[in-house]
């Protein structure tokens, strides 16, 4: 797939006008599936942002002189347009304006764009399978090199978690990137019929695991056991993993006491959540802005004393923790009920797409990659009720399995359509 790709660009035909909208329009899948697979590694920011806007300039230069097809049309833009209607609307409210203005867009108009980039760049079977095996590949790579960098180099024990010391992609956010790889990993497993492409795929579901697993998140824990769950719809053979999974939460050190009824049950998001929900009550219709930095700034907000109005049990103790912890909560305190509504419209749509798709797919093909998107879109949530998910590699993980979602839409309506055809001649 990939030879085929730089052959195509190698051997560009035309004139030179032509030859340049022709290398464009290749570039942009070449640029945004390297920002994809940068994703996850710490100071690569330079990078990530050279493609993304190389990108977005070369595509401005093809729609300006009408040589590309790009289309916003996904069953997804009525709910991505009223939403980010919703967030401009609420601008007008925002307890800081400039910061809900910055965030808007980078981090919900710039994600977009990347939505339609991919959908647009990558629609077709294979390159759904090229755009698979970037996250792959990257989610590996990035796995190899935290656990040498942060417990060969750095030094610390197998009991410490792994990413405590990371400034770009924390602990609690390092399974969003590598519970999607390992989804789209087990998929291929399944699929594919070369021993040793097999092989390798499972020595890379090996190390994905073990990474997510060093980092003792409980939701992330969670998500592996749903994501092993559901693909043994597919075949009762993944349940090794299952094994695998239990096996390595015992052997981690440090694990187990992460995992007891009082350490789920009896922590701090309780009372994260309980304080959350308390501002919410008080900014019920608009919320407080988009911006992801009013929550936790004093001058705007007095946590303290939102803090007090709590139950003593439900109180927080010592510094208050200026972040909900929780992406649904998050929404609804920065968009109101509202925007809440309007984002899980999203949702809903996206696990629509998927079950409108599994009841139409004739293919065994078609229906393991619809089991194994629903496993990642499913998985992605779990976890994200413990973390704050709209901003950084979490957020990027998000839109790229709802391009994925609508990649297979559009591919499995095309299909569709030409066994409509078919049947009618």
């Amino acid at each position: 797939m990939f030879k085929t790709y730089f052959s195509n660009m190698i051997t560009v035909k035309g004139g030179k006008i032509e030859r340049l909208f022709t290398i464009l329009t290749l570039a942009i899948p070449l640029f945004m599936g390297i920002y994809l697979f940068f994703n996850p590694f710490p100071h690569t920011t330079a990078i990530k942002e050279f493609c993304f806007y190389l990108s977005l300039l070369a595509l401005v230069a093809l729609i300006i002189f009408k040589k590309t097809n790009f289309s916003l049309r996904s069953p997804l833009t009525p709910s991505f347009f009223i939403f980010f209607l919703w967030g401009i609307f609420g601008l007008f409210f925002a307890l800081d304006f400039n910061n809900s203005l910055h965030d808007l867009r980078a981090h919900l108009l710039k994600y977009y764009i990347i939505f339609y980039l991919l959908i647009n760049y990558f629609n077709s079977q294979k390159k759904l399978e090229i755009l698979s095996w970037i996250v792959i590949s990257s989610a590996t790579l990035f796995s190899i090199g935290a656990i040498i960098y942060f417990y060969f180099i750095l030094g610390n024990p197998f009991s410490v978690r792994l990413g405590v010391t990371f400034s770009e992609i924390s602990t609690d956010y390092i399974g969003f990137v590598l519970i999607f790889a390992l989804t789209l990993t087990l998929n291929k497993l399944l699929n594919n019929k070369s021993i040793i492409i097999k092989s390798l795929l499972f020595l890379n579901a090996f190390v994905q695991c073990l990474t997510t697993l060093l980092t003792q998140s409980k939701g992330s824990l969670i998500a592996l056991l749903i994501t092993i769950i559901i693909l043994s719809y597919l075949n009762k053979k993944i349940l090794i993993f299952l094994v695998i999974l239990l096996l390595l939460a015992v052997i981690i050190p440090g694990f187990k006491g992460r995992i007891n009824p009082k350490e789920i049950f009896q922590n701090e998001r309780i009372q994260i959540n309980a304080l959350t929900m308390e501002v919410i009550k008080s900014y019920p219709i608009t919320g407080i802005g988009f911006g992801m930095q009013i929550y936790g700034n004093q001058n705007l907000i007095d946590l303290e004393k939102f803090n007090r109005k709590l139950p003593p049990e439900y109180r927080q103790q010592g510094v208050i923790i200026g972040s909900p912890h929780n992406t649904i909560i998050d929404i609804a305190l920065r968009t109101g009920i509202i925007g809440f509504f309007l984002f899980l419209s999203i949702i809903v749509k996206a696990v629509w797409m998927l079950w409108k798709a599994g009841k139409s797919a004739k293919s065994e093909y078609y229906k393991s990659w619809i089991i194994c998107l629903f496993a990642s879109f499913l998985s992605f949530f779990i976890p994200a009720l413990f973390a704050d998910t709209t901003f950084g590699p979490q957020a990027i993980v998000f839109y790229t399995i709802l391009a994925m979602i609508t990649i297979l839409w559009d591919i499995n309506e095309q299909s569709k359509s030409e066994n409509n055809i078919t049947e009618s001649n």
